[in-house]
């Protein structure tokens, strides 16, 4: 599974979505800054899942449609920082989607995320990521899942990577950094956070109009997932 993850710096690089899915051979598509009222139910063959509504700028997750099936969807509020109270840019921070394989039999979970801005505190950002994999095992016990985003954690990547360890998660950085508009913040902002997966690489791509580079996982549910998630899904969600 090939997924890309992006934050569209207040949707001015949503005009590169279809390249980037052409380019990569993307089976999943997650954004994030992404102006929810204005994207479309399809980009280059993937299906749009859904989208946040409670956000200026929201999250959605696309899907390649011939490959999966959206089985559930989970849009959902985290720990605010003060930015959220005063200026309210994101009301929902994490959206997850349960997705049927349909030639393998199995379920996955692919989820887009987008932590509090480097206003607030790691201790924040530690907080609304422990609870986001937390809640993206209630769309399916044992299921591998798959959680990309925006971060916002530059630094003291090694404390948060053993928090996550410590859920049975592991933490991915890409192969280069991610963001570069400042200087003074530069760095890796932009992860991926998974259980059951084998991540076989995560590859930053080159830039566009965001100041976050996009980056490209590629995964494959391991041995022991795949036969867990293997049972036929009961329902599906409606098509976006």
């Amino acid at each position: 599974m090939r997924v890309i993850s992006y934050n569209l710096r207040k949707h001015r690089a949503a005009g590169e979505l279809a390249h980037l899915v052409e380019r990569y051979s993307a089976d999943v598509l997650c954004l994030q800054e992404a102006d929810t009222s204005h994207i479309p139910d399809e980009i280059a063959g993937l299906r749009l899942a859904d989208s946040t509504q409670r956000n200026r700028l929201g999250l959605a997750v696309y899907y390649r449609e011939n490959t999966f099936r959206a089985v559930d969807v989970r849009a959902l509020a985290l720990k605010k920082s003060l930015h959220d109270r005063v200026l309210k840019p994101a009301e929902e921070r994490l959206l997850g989607v349960r997705l049927h394989d349909i030639d393998e039999g199995r379920d996955v979970i692919v989820a887009s995320f987008h932590a509090a801005p480097l206003t607030a505190l790691n201790s924040l950002r530690r907080h609304q990521i422990r609870t986001a994999l937390t809640e993206l095992q209630s769309l399916g016990a044992d299921l591998p899942a798959l959680m990309v985003g925006d971060y916002n954690y530059p630094v003291f990547k090694e404390h948060l990577g053993q928090h996550v360890r410590e859920q049975g998660f592991e933490l991915n950085l890409s192969d280069s950094r991610t963001y570069t508009r400042y200087r003074f913040f530069r760095g890796h902002y932009d992860f991926a956070t998974s259980i059951g997966f084998e991540i076989d690489r995560v590859r930053t791509l080159p830039q566009g109009l965001s100041d976050h580079l996009p980056i490209l996982v590629t995964a494959r549910p391991t041995d022991a997932s795949a036969r867990a998630g293997s049972a036929e899904p009961e329902a599906s969600v409606g098509a976006a």
